[in-house]
């Protein structure tokens, strides 16, 4: 029999909660979350309790990374769902707060000007940045807030929004904050979809359509001891295929999000539109390039028009 985790609304009552745990020494371990949760997030949950005592998860779905365009009012709210697989997954703790207790001013786009929050840096200014600008000024400003209040000792994200997770790291070194950053695997459904709370937003044709993803992904990884421009090549091939697909981008990097390397580990990222839904996804790649051939261009990510 599961038990249901204890939920916390306000900060006051977040302290209460881990104060006595603290006082003990146990290892807080954080999963910071919008809700909509999935099997993908209960993995993150089983990964932060193998390096914690104590894990918390939070379910905030927070404004300040929703342009003023997006789709903030559209996103799921699944409370009651995500309490249980909260409590399936051996959660004790979740932190559920109002906006109010996050930006106790309240917030609006105008207004968060005035307020102190964090400025992600030109890795925020590629790739998702570049589509969605002020993204990820909300990310690590809320972040950054979560940690000041829950203090974890190790937090989990998944590698599906990898440069997510690349400028958390980046946060947490440059800012001196104490906190073990984590991240795990993306978690896929049986046909390769990477799991997404916006998965939902996806009527039958598009869910089928957007498949095209991870195929395109697999044939970068398949051609990419070629190098760049076949692994490249490989995946828009894959991607042309599906007429209802609107790319966003693909970008082969390295690790670092910086230049794909001639030979080496590197990224393959993609974000593309079915409809009105933005899915992204991403795959670890290995580079190589066969002796005396040579590296063709030096453009390595592709938009659409």
């Amino acid at each position: 029999m599961t038990t249901a985790p204890t939920l916390a609304a306000t900060r006051e009552e977040l302290a209460g909660l881990l104060a006595h745990r603290r006082a003990a020494g146990a290892r807080v371990g954080f999963v910071p979350t919008m809700g909509a949760l999935h099997a993908g997030h209960a993995s993150l949950m089983r990964e932060a309790a193998n390096h914690a005592d104590l894990v918390v998860v939070s379910i905030f779905v927070n404004p300040m990374q929703f342009g003023p365009t997006e789709d903030l009012e559209r996103y799921p709210r699944t409370l009651d769902a995500d309490l249980g697989l909260c409590s399936d997954n051996g959660v004790p703790l979740v932190f559920a707060p109002a906006v109010e207790e996050v930006y106790p001013d309240g917030f609006s786009h105008d207004g968060i000007r005035e307020r102190v929050t964090v400025q992600p840096g030109t890795l925020a200014t590629i790739l998702d940045g570049e589509s969605r600008p002020g993204h990820f000024d909300g990310v690590l400003t809320v972040v950054a807030k979560l940690f000041g209040l829950v203090q974890p000792d190790v937090a989990v994200f998944g590698q599906k929004d990898y440069q997510q997770l690349a400028l958390i790291r980046a946060m947490v070194r440059d800012l001196c904050q104490p906190v073990e950053i984590i991240g795990a695997e993306t978690m896929r459904e049986p046909d390769g979809l990477a799991m997404s709370s916006r998965n939902r937003y996806l009527d039958p044709a598009q869910r089928a359509a957007a498949t095209v993803l991870n195929r395109a992904l697999r044939a970068a990884q398949e051609q990419a001891a070629y190098g760049v421009e076949q692994a490249r090549s490989a995946a828009m091939s894959e991607l042309s295929s599906e007429p209802s697909l609107d790319l966003d981008y693909l970008a082969l990097t390295g690790t670092d999000l910086g230049k794909a390397p001639e030979n080496g580990e590197g990224r393959i990222l993609v974000a593309a539109r079915f409809g009105s839904t933005r899915l992204i996804d991403n795959m670890s790649i290995t580079f190589a390039t066969p002796a005396g051939t040579a590296r063709a261009g030096s453009t390595t990510t592709e938009r659409s028009s």
